[in-house]
């Protein structure tokens, strides 16, 4: 299995893949001193880090050979197959960080192989954009080997912010996938609330400022409110008991569906919630709607 040593300040480092994220890791290690060697496929990808310092490897294999840690960064889980594929039994010995996005059962797959491979693995998810790399704006997920990570946890934090999820080499791709969801679900909604906004003759920018101020202020409470509250299988009337939320939902959906904007997820909301309170209980907040989550009835 990977060895662990005892200095990683200037511990060799391959990176395989160049994409934007893989030339920013790359770039990153190399500017903080590393030994950096890089693969891509498209190999003119490689040039501009040769040119600043990089050595270049003609395969994955040979590549992964040069360091004993190996950083992978591809396009997805199907591309980050075939070069591992590639790689082969240059594996053993090494740590291989998987940075390339996919699911938690992506990631135990990795795992597995890595391990059938002599090779100790940590998965991670990277939240954060090219740029960003080698600040604290840069955010990422790690689990897997723990002792991988404690070997080279120095090394991987000089890309950015970095937190161990645990043994399980699927937890750091559940983080990620789960706050990329948040991103989207939250970000979809504003977007068709600003087309509200708009369509009612209102400032759609100086709403969003007014918006922005709301969710400083009043949603990290809400948010983790509602996380204890689904853990722990309680629902205290978070916004209000629901029998007093739903009376606002046939309004909402009036509203939009006046205007031509999308009332799906209002509809949603509405249907869980009398659903809810059918059930008995009225009383419970808008967490109370978890646990029907999931039910197509």
């Amino acid at each position: 299995m990977a060895t662990t040593p005892s200095d990683d300040s200037a511990t060799p480092i391959t990176v395989l893949g160049l994409g934007a994220m893989g030339s920013a890791i790359a770039r990153t290690f190399l500017d903080r001193g590393h030994p950096v060697t890089v693969w891509n496929r498209t190999a003119a990808k490689a040039v501009p880090l040769a040119e600043a310092g990089a050595a270049t490897a003609a395969t994955a294999a040979e590549a992964a050979a040069a360091s004993p840690l190996v950083v992978a960064c591809l396009l997805d889980h199907e591309a980050a197959e075939e070069v591992l594929a590639d790689v082969g039994g240059a594996a053993a010995g090494k740590v291989l960080v998987n940075l390339t996005s996919g699911s938690p059962a992506q990631a135990r797959e990795a795992a597995r192989w890595a391990g059938e491979h002599g090779a100790e693995y940590i998965d991670g998810g990277i939240m954060a954009d090219p740029p960003d790399l080698g600040t604290p704006h840069a955010h990422f997920s790690f689990s897997g080997s723990r002792a991988a990570f404690d070997a080279h946890e120095a090394t991987l934090r000089e890309l950015g912010t970095g937190t161990y999820y645990g043994a399980d080499a699927g937890l750091a791709s559940v983080e990620f996938m789960a706050q990329v969801a948040t991103a989207y679900e939250l970000l979809i909604g504003f977007l068709h609330t600003l087309r509200l906004v708009q369509a009612e003759g209102a400032d759609p920018a100086e709403f969003a400022d007014r918006a922005a101020d709301s969710v400083a202020d009043d949603y990290p409470a809400l948010l983790r409110g509602i996380g204890k509250a689904v853990r722990d299988g309680a629902f205290p009337p978070d916004m209000g008991p629901l029998s007093v939320q739903a009376a606002l939902m046939d309004d909402l959906i009036d509203h939009r569906r006046s205007l031509g904007v999308d009332t799906t997820r209002m509809r949603e909301v509405k249907h869980l919630m009398d659903r809810r309170i059918a059930d008995g209980h009225g009383d419970e907040g808008f967490s109370g709607l978890f646990p029907l989550l999931g039910d197509d009835s």
